[in-house]
């Protein structure tokens, strides 16, 4: 039977493998996803700067 320091020290090594997954899956990513849904946002409020203006309702 386990003891609840035995217990956690398999919740922590469950924890850093997690941490350690997570931070691979993070470096394979790449810089470059943030840098292109930064540039789709500027392109999609430029698109709605430059937009006709709408008439204003009073």
């Amino acid at each position: 039977m386990y003891t609840e320091t035995q217990l956690a020290q398999h919740r922590i090594a469950d924890l850093r493998a997690q941490a350690d997954a997570h931070r691979l899956a993070l470096a394979a990513r790449g810089p470059g996803e943030l840098r292109t849904r930064l540039g789709w946002t500027l392109v999609e409020v430029g698109l709605r700067l430059a937009a006709a203006p709408r008439p204003a309702v009073a």
